[in-house]
């Protein structure tokens, strides 16, 4: 549901103390770094010199024959590509904030506001590309989550007696459509279902990432990425096993931030609902462009793209729902 009359305001109209504005006690804002875009971390980057940009793909492999003989004939061959197209969209907020709140508040409120935006654009960019949350129409591509489900790479948590075996298994599905897995994401706490895992030499199938990195690390040698955005839905799915070179994702548009002093926010009857100078406030604008596509480009293992993705799932855990 679309808003317009939101923004950073004195809590409760001033009839309680306020958590930015200072009091006989020392004023502290604690709060969880904000996480960043799997997608944007994990997937081919590509810097898009405009609005749409286009990438081969590779989708009829060539065929060798045998001659007959000393004077036998060559048979020709084709090999043709088809295009995947990233289409830029754009994700954007506006947070208005009085002045007199500003001057009032006992910490820096841009300074505080602004990682928390960087992670509200991560999210919506991992829900659109993860599981198709919102995902604009113009992306054609699939989510990864339809993607994967869509070609039967699917594995039911407890298929084995080893969390392991299981993920190894997302790592023979792929391999069976003829691509490799070469990074995961998972659901928030994923990570503690492979603590003591082992291979059977006994060597640990995953090593976390050191503590001031925060939740993650690498399995079977692999880079594994807790989405703690917000944007995980782990009623589908607590693991994306993928050959990350095929999700491709395009930047138009770095994020950004502008401040107004003068500006106007209005919703969308034209209605003005917030009028930046004549109630004395500043609205920081931020703005992102990015665009999102994968490719499964067709191979000598899987040639039926109906049955042919880069991505496998596994499915969800009950812990982590």
């Amino acid at each position: 549901m679309a808003t317009y009359n939101t923004g950073v305001f004195r809590g409760n109209g001033g009839a309680s103390p306020d958590a930015l504005v200072p009091q006989p006690f020392a004023a502290q804002v604690i709060k969880e770094l904000p996480k960043a875009s799997t997608l944007l971390n994990q997937a081919r980057r590509v810097t898009m010199s405009a609005s749409t940009y286009r990438q081969p793909v590779l989708s009829v492999l060539p065929t060798a024959y045998w001659v007959t003989g000393d004077n036998g004939l060559k048979q020709t061959t084709t090999e043709q590509w088809k295009n995947v197209n990233l289409v830029a969209e754009e994700l954007a907020a506006l947070v208005p904030v009085p002045n007199a709140y500003l001057d009032d508040s006992g910490v820096p409120i841009w300074d505080e506001i602004r990682p928390s935006l960087v992670e509200a654009i991560g999210k919506a960019f991992d829900e659109a590309g993860l599981f198709g949350v919102n995902k604009p129409a113009s992306w054609t591509s699939d989510d990864l989550y339809t993607a994967a489900t869509g070609a039967g790479n699917t594995v039911t948590p407890g298929s084995s007696d080893d969390i392991g075996v299981d993920v190894a298994n997302l790592g023979v599905m792929l391999a069976k459509d003829g691509y490799a897995a070469n990074g995961f994401a998972v659901a928030p706490g994923f990570s503690w279902n492979l603590v003591g895992f082992r291979s059977a030499q006994g060597v640990p199938v995953y090593q976390p990432n050191p503590v001031d990195e925060g939740p993650g690390g690498k399995l079977y040698g692999y880079r594994l990425d807790e989405v703690l955005n917000g944007a995980w839905d782990p009623t589908k799915a607590s693991m994306i096993a993928a050959d990350w070179t095929k999700v491709i994702v395009g930047v138009r548009q770095d994020i950004t931030f502008t401040m107004h002093e003068d500006g106007i926010v209005s919703d969308d009857t034209g209605k003005v609902i917030y009028n930046a100078m004549q109630q004395d406030s500043t609205i920081m604008r931020v703005v992102f462009r990015g665009a999102y596509a994968t490719a499964k480009p067709i191979t000598r293992v899987n040639s039926n793209d109906a049955t042919r993705a880069p991505f496998a799932v596994l499915g969800p855990i009950a812990a982590l729902s």
